[in-house]
Formats: structure tokens, C-alpha cells, sequence
């Protein structure tokens, strides 16, 4: 399976309303340093709304190129509308990304026919494993679990990151699709939860801040050593609640300001924390020992 353990929803950062390239290039590096099973690129987490498209080129070819070891480089590419999704999972392709992760449409509120067609269309189009990526709370609707099923028949439907908070679902689909069908939590404060009921990973806006933890935590599940999971996810409860007192990613770009691996600047829509939040995060920080008191 190659979708599994901890991989990271990529930040990514600007500089004077550019992507700041360097900042970002080591960032990544850095990710893999501290033994992060894979990357997201061009996520939610990632501020994926406002990237353009020789912009996601750019932060894709740079994390493909600091790569080792056979981690995964996954590309979001999901739209509203079927065509621009087939073109973006196409040009990904095109990068030799080993992945894309695709939203549920949002907006438009398609009903279960539509979403198996969208994907259904997608998939038949390119030659890129795709993951599932159910969000309701961010697109107002959501996949059911007969959907799903019937998805993980096609071939190179390889997973689903799983953002609903729904434990049952990896019970329910562990035992109804194929085995190699990667079952990724999508909320980090269930990451743990989400293994012990048949899950394979997170996809991690946290591990931005704690890859290794997060890693370790995985790695942990993997070598059947429980105990060491309950300890990692007990230690990074606080940065589970506190990373997310504001919308995913304002409070994890702050506190990789605080951390020195990025500016903080966002792009509108988006704005930084409000000085309680940064408050807030600036003590989480020193509470997990990511920051000196």
C-alpha cells in the first residue's frame, strides 16, 4: 500500500505575495528528515484555493525533487466541475506526482449518481491513483458509505481521507473493500482512534508543526507497540485542539512562523490569527516542548 502512516498536508509559504520557494523547499526537506511517510501538496491545508496552476507546478516539481525513499508526492486537485478536476489530475499526472487527492465537489451539492460520475470520469480519464477526499463540513455534502464502495472497485481508486469524524467508517470499509484501499483519517485528533478501527494513516495538518511525532506515532501502531501510540497522541492532544481554534491553516502557518520554518503571511481570503489565537498557539507550543518556555 503506498498511502499510509503519517503524511503531511503541506503549508504552503509566501513571501511579498509569492510562493516563497526556498522557504518551502526546505521545509519539505525537513519533513522527510523527520521521517514523514508522504506529502500532500496544494491541500486544504495548504491554501489551495488561491494557487495557480504554474504555482502548484512549481511546489509539486519541488517536493518531487527533495523525494527519497519511495514517499509519495499526492497533488490536490479537485474542483467543483468534472473537466477542470480531469485537468488538473492530468497535469499532475503529467508531473509524475504518485497521487491526487480529490474533493468531494463543493458548491454545486451533487447527489451520490453525481459524485460516482464525477470521480467515475476523473478516474477513466488518467492513469494517477486517486484518493477519495470526504469533506462535508468544508463542501456541504458528502459521500456515503454505498458510494465509496462502489468507487473502490475501480481500480485506481487507491483511498479516502476520511474528514467526517465518522470512527465507524474505517470499521464498515475494512471489511467491504479491497485491501490495498488506504483508509486515511482526515481530523488529527482522531488519528489514533481512526488505526485502532482499521485505518492505515493520517494525512496530517499537525504533522506540519511535529512530523515526527506524528511518524513515530504511526510507526508505533505498525510494530504493534500501543502503548507508545496512546503516550504520542496523549502528549499531542493540545496541538490537536489549539491548531485549529481558527480555520485550518491559519493557526498551523502561525505556528511554523513561531517554529522559523516560514513566514506567516496568508493570501486573502485568508488572514492570521487573532492575537488571542496566536497567544493560544505561542503556549501550546511551549506546552508539547516544540518551543522553549
Amino acid at each position: 500500500m503506498m498511502f499510509k502512516g503519517s503524511i503531511t498536508a503541506l503549508l504552503t509559504p509566501f513571501k511579498d505575495g509569492e510562493l516563497d520557494t526556498q522557504a518551502f523547499e526546505k521545509f519539505v526537506s525537513w519533513q522527510w528528515q523527520e521521517g514523514t511517510h508522504g506529502v500532500v501538496v496544494g491541500g486544504t491545508t495548504g491554501e489551495s484555493p488561491t494557487l495557480t496552476k504554474s504555482e502548484l507546478t512549481t511546489l509539486t516539481e519541488i517536493a518531487l525533487g527533495t523525494s527519497h525513499k519511495g514517499a509519495p508526492v499526492i497533488v490536490g486537485t479537485g474542483t467543483n466541475a468534472t473537466l477542470s478536476t480531469i485537468e488538473k489530475t492530468l497535469h499532475a499526472q503529467s508531473l509524475k506526482a504518485n497521487g491526487a487527492l480529490i474533493v468531494v465537489p463543493y458548491y454545486n451539492k451533487p447527489s451520490q449518481e453525481g459524485l460516482f460520475q464525477h470521480y467515475k470520469a476523473v478516474h477513466d480519464a488518467t492513469d494517477i491513483p486517486i484518493i477519495l477526499y470526504d469533506v462535508p463540513g468544508r463542501v456541504g455534502t458528502g459521500l456515503t458509505f454505498e458510494t465509496v464502495v462502489r468507487l473502490a472497485e475501480l481500480p485506481r481508486i487507491a483511498g479516502i481521507k476520511d474528514s467526517t469524524s465518522k470512527l465507524s467508517n474505517p470499521i464498515k470499509l475494512r471489511k467491504s473493500v479491497k485491501d490495498t484501499f488506504a483508509l486515511l483519517c482526515g481530523e488529527d485528533d482522531l488519528a489514533a482512534a481512526f488505526l485502532l478501527y482499521g485505518g492505515h494513516g493520517n494525512i496530517s495538518a499537525v504533522a506540519n508543526v511535529a512530523p515526527k511525532q506524528c511518524a513515530d506515532m504511526q510507526n508505533a501502531w505498525v510494530s504493534g507497540d500501543v502503548r507508545k501510540v496512546m503516550e504520542i497522541n496523549a502528549h499531542l492532544q493540545p496541538l490537536f485542539a489549539n491548531l485549529f481554534c481558527e480555520s485550518n491553516p491559519i493557526p498551523a502557518k502561525y505556528a511554523a512562523h513561531l517554529l522559523g520554518l516560514m513566514g506567516n503571511e496568508m493570501r486573502l481570503p485568508m488572514v492570521p490569527p487573532l492575537p488571542s489565537s496566536q497567544t493560544l498557539i505561542r503556549e501550546t507550543l511551549v506546552k508539547v516542548g516544540l518551543l522553549p518556555v
